[in-house]
């Protein structure tokens, strides 16, 4: 029987929203996060808020935050 193999990325939690998930930041195309395509405006707008990665889910939450607010 095959041993179960460990994760080679740290899972770390969401800033915002407290959820785990793998960060690959070595590999950042390969990262939930790169799903999210942020403008350099965005970017700042979301590192004005927190220090630390953040999840897919809430970065898509704050770029339409963002947004919403321009409008």
């Amino acid at each position: 029987m095959e041993a179960a193999q460990s994760s080679k990325h740290e899972i770390i939690r969401c800033e915002r929203c407290n959820t785990a998930f793998e960060c690959k930041a070595n590999k950042f195309s390969q990262c939930q996060c790169s799903t999210v395509q942020l403008t350099i405006n965005e970017v700042q707008y979301v590192s004005e808020l927190y220090d630390g990665c953040l999840c897919a889910s809430c970065l898509r939450i704050l770029q339409q935050e963002y947004i919403a607010e321009l409008g």
